[in-house]
């Protein structure tokens, strides 16, 4: 009874996915391992779709795991290579599984230029092997129930992506198979036969009536559904319309069964008859219609069998009323199923072959945004910097914090000290010597390689143009100047980064020469700090008055800033955000990517509260600075001024600015080191295109100039003498064939139209047959003349009519009256002599006139006669 329905495979045509994709890859990737690597991965994939398509899959696990792998590795290569008409071009071509021909549109075959052509296709054999290997299991177990059910869930759920998607991918009319009426059918079917599993399985488990009952009914419903959909189409196998009206009836008829056990549980034994009579004929109907299909035997037996007890029950003991079937109050439906949604990767054991490789378009678009990033970041911390770099200006010029803290006046304030203790350990003034030291080396070093690649250029460019002018037109190649305009414009732009870089180095060593003194003195001990530093009278009067606690609260609010921005810029460095992925989705989706909206979107997302950070701690530093200047005023006044308290003023000022300076010097040639180290590296890339595609020039020149070379050594050496016309050309303007004697004078022509072919030549006749035929007795033949002479080639020239023969020729044609001129007679193979004076010869030919020394056209041949030749006598 458990007859399931399982799709047939698609079948598709055998395609080379390797080589495409291979010239794709090395035509917009550069060469390397990168492109290697996509090159093997190409080929296998070709390899993955010959084990998924091209050969009979076994209704197995592992035939679909293969199956669904190279679906997997198709959703992930679509947005990696452009697969169009005009571009990547690979036609995929499908037969209908059904082989309908052509009907509702669709065709036993179709071929398209479409990855979703493809995947649909790929898609629908999943779907369809799926089918085959749930109806292989073995129901008597609970492992093949539930790997049945499971493999009807997946297969109906592809069959549904089908339906939803298949329009969209085409964007033409599909073939029957995949049109979305039938795949909306298929899908219908295998949840049908799913929710039939789970009545087995119900059955099988001796769980309770009334739930196998609601199962039974709901299968029936969805096979009912099904079989409605396909009622009146003809896109499905012919077997499959039986077989889901007979599954409609028999589940239908498993549900009253099922019930009726549940009314005779209650008691309800008219209702229980009444079911088993409707099962009954339901059954009966599947046996009378579809036999041949389905085999419900068992299930005619058991149901008559309780139709029978019950009747005979009630007619001897319950004498209930049987309703009619109208009046059978309607059976419920439990759905324990639903179409398993396709999600990729659809296989557990699926990893990209191409998982490494991005598109172009991509890689622009994550260059473009990363430029953009970074001169966002860089923006921030620049203004994060100078507005730090200004806020420590105010203050040294105000001698703060250093004003507040000198008490003693003879001492070195501990704002002074730290400043001190700070520039000591990182190396002082010898740091700063040696990095101003390194800078030369670093920038000669990048001076050399750039000009090394540029000479190379130049050398190759030399070259190219000495040879173009040797060989002028013959030098068929393009021009190195033109080739070579993107490099020199790569170049000439690394030339202008070195020179700005000079003219920073220059503005860093005057920088460092006017402070160099002040640095120096902030790295001796505290004692020779504090001898350095004039002493002045004690201003005890200030500590502790308001104006200084104000000022102390004011730079401690200051300090506090300086290290929220620290913090900032390391965040600010920190985040990494990977727009690989949003490139790829929208290259997917629109086929094209919009870099500056996604961009500027993206970048106001991960880095719009970072800015606003840096613009609230802006706003406050100006707002703090003025309330210190102020306050520094209101100090000033309190303060008693004397010539000596003003020059240990000055002495701090400049100690705390040297301070200042010194860590921006530091921080500036450190990171002038790192961007020639960063530079080195770029230009040693570029040095090295430059010299492959130098070497790629150097050998296309060798193999040119060799062909150049081979192309003079067949040419002449001296200009060829033109040969005489005869030489050339014959009468009939053919070619003479070549001859190791030499050409004889050409003959006068008559005319310059083209001559027919020329005459045989007469018959040889000696004296001695002359006189011999003179005296033969009459039907005797003449002994055969000499063998003819061989016919001239046929184009030559004819002679001329009064030019005598080189040779004796025998006696002319006769010409008696009747045969004027020169007449075509047919000739025998051997002589008559007997001919000659019989004037009205029978079937003699017409007189044949024509041009004064025209030849006229051969007779036609006729076939040789045996030797002797018999006795020639005139037909009467």
């Amino acid at each position: 009874m458990t007859n399931f329905i399982s799709v047939q495979l698609k079948k598709a045509s055998e395609v080379d996915l390797a080589k495409p994709l291979c010239k794709f890859i090395q035509q917009s990737y550069p060469g390397g391992d990168a492109q290697a690597e996509h090159c093997r991965a190409a080929e296998e994939l070709s390899k993955l779709r010959k084990s998924a398509l091209g050969r009979p899959l076994d209704k197995h696990e592992s035939a679909l795991e293969t199956v669904l792998r190279y679906y997997d590795q198709l959703c992930a290569i679509e947005p990696k290579f452009p697969f169009s008409e005009n571009q990547v071009c690979v036609t995929f071509t499908w037969k209908d599984a059904f082989d309908k021909g052509s009907l509702f549109g669709g065709s036993a075959k179709l071929a398209l230029a479409s990855l979703g052509y493809e995947k649909t296709c790929v898609l629908f054999n999943c779907g369809a092997l799926a089918s085959q290997i749930a109806a292989e299991q073995n129901l008597d177990n609970d492992e093949g129930l539930k790997a049945a059910a499971k493999h009807y869930q997946f297969a109906s759920g592809a069959f549904q992506h089908i339906k939803d998607t298949v329009l969209s991918a085409l964007n033409r009319e599909p073939t029957v198979d995949i049109s979305p009426d039938t795949v909306g059918t298929l899908s219908l079917i295998m949840l049908a036969q799913a929710q039939e599993v789970f009545f087995l399985k119900a059955t099988r488990d001796k769980m309770k009536d009334g739930i196998i009952a609601k199962l039974a009914n709901q299968a029936a419903d969805y096979y009912g559904d099904a079989y409605k959909q396909c009622q009146y189409k003809d896109t499905l196998p012919k077997e499959v319309f039986p077989v889901l009206a007979a599954k409609h009836c028999i589940m239908q008829a498993n549900a009253e069964y099922h019930q009726s056990i549940l009314a005779k549980q209650q008691k309800k034994f008219g209702e229980e008859i009444g079911r088993l009579q409707h099962a009954a004929d339901l059954v009966k109907t599947v046996a009378s219609r579809y036999d041949e299909y389905i085999n419900v035997k068992d299930l005619v037996d058991k149901i008559n069998r309780a139709l029978t007890a019950a009747k005979k029950d009630n007619d001897f003991i319950y004498h209930d009323r049987v309703p009619d079937l109208k009046d059978l109050e309607s059976i419920g439906k439990a759905s324990l199923v639903k179409s398993t949604p396709v999600v990729v990767p659809l296989s557990q054991k699926f990893t990209d072959l191409f998982e490494k490789m991005v598109p172009l378009q991509v890689q622009q678009s994550v260059s473009v945004y990363n430029q953009r990033k970074a001169d966002l970041v860089n923006r921030s911390i620049a203004q994060m910097r100078e507005a730090t770099n200004l806020a420590n200006g105010v203050l040294a010029s105000l001698n703060l914090p250093a004003a507040i803290e000198d008490v003693s006046g003879d001492t070195v304030p501990q704002s002074i000290l730290n400043k001190s203790k700070s520039v000591i350990e990182q190396g002082g003034i010898q740091t700063v010597d040696q990095l101003i030291k390194d800078l030369p080396e670093l920038l000669q070093r990048n001076k050399e390689i750039l000009d090394e690649s540029l000479r190379l250029l130049d050398e190759e460019e030399t070259t190219d143009n000495d040879l173009r002018t040797k060989f002028k037109e013959r030098w068929q190649r393009t021009p190195s100047n033109e080739l070579y305009k993107p490099l020199r414009a790569e170049g000439a732009s690394y030339h202008n980064i070195l020179s700005k870089a000079v003219q920073a180095d220059g503005q860093v060593k005057e920088r460092y020469q006017a402070h160099r003194d002040t640095i120096a003195l902030l790295c001796k001990p505290e004692s020779e700090l504090n001898a350095a530093i004039p002493s002045a009278n004690p201003a005890k009067t200030l500590q502790g008055s308001e104006v200084v606690n104000v000022l102390k609260t004011l730079l401690a609010n200051l300090d506090e800033i300086k290290k929220e921005r620290e913090q900032l810029e390391n965040d600010l460095k920190s985040v990494n955000f990977d727009m690989t992925s949003k490139f790829l989705t929208a290259l997917a989706q629109d086929g094209a990517i919009n870099e500056e909206a996604i961009s500027v979107t993206e970048l106001d997302r991960i880095y719009g509260s970072y800015t606003q950070k840096v613009q609230e701690s802006l706003k406050k530093q100006e707002e703090l600075l003025k309330n210190i200047q102020n306050a520094h005023q209101d100090f000033s006044k309190m303060k008693q001024s004397n010539n000596e308290s003003n020059l240990r003023e000055e002495v701090l000022k400049n100690l705390a600015v040297a301070n200042d300076n010194f860590v921006e010097l530091v921080a500036n040639l450190k990171e002038g080191t790192k961007f020639y180290n960063e530079l080195t590296e770029i230009l040693l890339k570029f040095q090295n295109k430059c010299s492959d595609i130098v070497f790629a020039r150097k050998t296309e020149r060798d193999e040119l100039l060799k062909d150049l070379q081979q192309s003079i050594a067949r040419e002449p050496s001296a200009p060829s003498i033109p040969l005489p016309t005869y030489q050339t050309t014959s009468a009939g303007g053919s070619k003479p064939a070549a001859s190791s004697t030499p050409t004889p004078a050409p003959r006068t022509m008559v005319g310059t139209k083209p001559q027919p072919p020329a005459r045989p030549p007469p018959p040889v006749i000696s004296a001695a047959s002359s006189s011999s035929s003179a005296s033969a007795p009459s039907g005797t033949a003449a002994a055969p003349a000499a063998a003819p002479a061989a016919a001239p080639a046929p184009g030559a020239s004819a002679p001329a009519a009064s030019t005598a023969p080189p040779q004796a020729q025998g006696p002319p044609y006769p010409t008696y009256p009747g045969y004027p001129g020169y007449c075509p007679m047919p000739m025998p193979l051997a002589y008559n002599s007997y001919m000659y004076g019989q004037y009205n010869l029978p079937y003699a030919p017409a007189p044949v006139f024509q041009n004064p020394g025209q030849a006229p056209y051969p007779a036609p041949q006729q076939p040789g006669y045996p030797f002797p030749q018999q006795p020639f006598y005139p037909q009467q």
